[in-house]
């Protein structure tokens, strides 16, 4: 501390942390979706303040642990309450434990992964399911439901976000793995298909936002658990012909 902190990097933190609770305050007036947008926003400062530390050669303890907090905030306390005052709350004391049951797996979630030692997989993988991917789910399933226009049954739209908030939280906490996408380095050469498949991906969120941020999170979140059972399927098979 003495020496200093890095200024740039921590500024795009600090927008972290200044969407997650401005996402809080928009739950509790019962604006949910500048509360889910805000999930989201925060979610690409949190991309960008890693990106521009390490570009920058700008990585600290203290950027790493204000990174922690400030995802906390964003993505563990601010998506438990929109998914309580959106959805949990008639469940009464269910849905508020609902909701910390989900922040308390982010916060072991990121608690694991600040102790982790930099290994070659630990760039490739993740080992469980990263708290911003989780928020994103909750955040983009209230767009989905909004673009939709759909005013589903209360108790199948409680369901499923229960069996929602459960299921990341126990994702998180789990040992499946999910791509991390560290090794995609925007300073270096890539393929020109590389260039392609981002503008795809940027036109169709560009053109149904609401849509597209719930489709690619389900995606997400599924693939890690696919992956391990082609991996466990793979491994048994190559059991057999060893045999």
């Amino acid at each position: 501390m003495k020496r200093g902190v890095y200024l740039f990097p921590n500024l795009f933190t600090t927008g972290n942390l200044f969407m997650g609770f401005y996402s809080i305050v928009a739950s509790l007036k019962g604006r949910f979706e500048l509360a889910a947008w805000a999930i989201i926003v925060a979610m690409f400062f949190d991309v960008l303040d890693g990106k521009v530390a390490r570009l920058m050669g700008a990585t600290s303890s203290f950027g790493i642990q204000y990174d922690s907090l400030a995802d906390l905030v964003s993505f563990g306390v601010a998506p438990g309450l929109l998914a309580y005052h959106w959805v949990l709350a008639p469940l009464g004391r269910m849905g508020w434990l609902t909701a910390f049951f989900f922040l308390t797996c982010g916060a072991l979630r990121l608690a694991r992964f600040n102790i982790q030692g930099d290994t070659p997989d630990k760039n490739r993988y993740f080992q469980g399911l990263p708290i911003p991917a989780a928020a994103l789910a909750i955040a983009a399933s209230y767009l989905f439901e909004y673009r939709l226009g759909v005013d589903f049954p209360p108790r199948v739209l409680m369901v499923w976000i229960t069996v929602l908030v459960l299921g990341t939280a126990f994702l998180m906490v789990s040992n499946v793995k999910y791509r991390a996408f560290k090794e995609m380095d925007p300073a270096r050469r890539h393929p020109f298909g590389a260039l392609f498949l981002a503008v795809l991906i940027l036109f169709i969120l560009a053109s149904e936002p609401h849509i597209s941020f719930f489709i690619f999170s389900m995606a997400y979140i599924l693939s890690g658990p696919a992956m391990s059972l082609v991996r466990a399927r793979h491994e048994v098979t190559q059991m057999e012909t060893e045999v």
